[in-house]
């Protein structure tokens, strides 16, 4: 049987994350925990081995944002990953769940779960949407394929998940799952949803949301130019452009994207037709 290891990026939230250990520590699954900490200065690695001795802490120096997963993947053991952030977790035996699918397909790259979010418990849209998506795979899945998913709830092959790369080291956390997911499907490993395997989520108040539209409007135009065909990628940019008057953070992301253009076009590989079909009609779609 196919074990999991629960990697969990953070800084600065040492209180949600010491809630949430304890709720995975709670599963009937009891996976190895492994929590990489991006440079906090609240004292999350000292607190983490204090009150949780078997965790495994992977205390960077820098802050890595989204890539900071690989580290906790590479020290993981076993052969899946979920990622939770330090403010989700999963219902007992949604993992066993996922296991399950994992072994019964072996194509399966990322299986993707239900978010259930606050003290309402309800479902995130990005749910309705991957549960609705319109792309296929010639391949059986347990659930809708899909091309994108919420990191907060989702279990990884780790082979597939290495033999990509794992997350851009440039990306934000924030919309980073999309350029992995293409290149999961660019490379023939499949991404599918399940709705019987469950999470939640307590979104945290310590976000900044300023940075966060930054990062995400920044990342969004790399997305484009990295692995879109020239067109696509010259149209979204002048899409984001006209709101650039509008928003200072867009503002700001746009020039950011911009300062490392030539970088990006140096790494540039469009996805195979096959790969922007699908693509294609998901952005049509909604």
């Amino acid at each position: 049987m196919l074990d999991v290891t629960a990697v969990i990026v953070t800084r600065n939230r040492v209180d949600t994350l010491l809630w949430t250990i304890g709720k995975l520590v709670a599963l009937p699954e009891q996976p190895p925990i492994v929590v990489v900490d991006n440079a906090s200065t609240d004292g999350t690695p000292e607190k983490v081995k204090a009150l949780f001795p078997d965790v495994t802490v992977v205390a960077l120096t820098e802050n890595r944002a989204c890539s900071a997963r690989n580290e906790g993947v590479r020290r993981a053991k076993t052969a899946l990953i979920t990622f939770c952030d330090d403010d989700s977790f999963w219902v007992p035996g949604a993992l066993h769940k996922a296991v399950s699918y994992f072994e019964q397909y072996p194509h399966l790259g990322v299986l993707a779960g239900k978010v259930l979010v606050g003290e309402d418990e309800a479902e995130d849209p990005v749910c309705h949407a991957m549960q609705d998506s319109p792309i296929t795979d010639p391949r059986p899945l347990p659930g809708p394929a899909i091309l994108g998913f919420v990191c907060c709830a989702v279990v990884v092959r780790r082979e597939a998940f290495l033999s990509v790369g794992g997350f851009h080291n440039r990306f934000a956390i924030a919309g980073e799952e999309r350029l992995f997911s293409v290149d999961m499907r660019t490379i023939g490993w499949s991404l599918a949803y399940a709705a019987d395997v469950v999470a939640h989520h307590y979104p945290s108040k310590l976000r900044n949301n300023s940075l966060r539209t930054r990062h995400i409007t920044r990342d969004t135009i790399w997305y484009y130019w990295l692995r879109r065909p020239f067109y696509y990628a010259l149209r979204h940019t002048l899409l984001i452009l006209k709101a650039v008057p509008k928003d200072v953070n867009i503002r700001k992301g746009f020039v950011d994207a911009l300062q490392a253009a030539p970088t990006i076009v140096a790494s540039r590989r469009v996805v195979p037709s096959g790969v922007e079909e699908q693509i294609l009609k998901i952005e049509s779609f909604y």
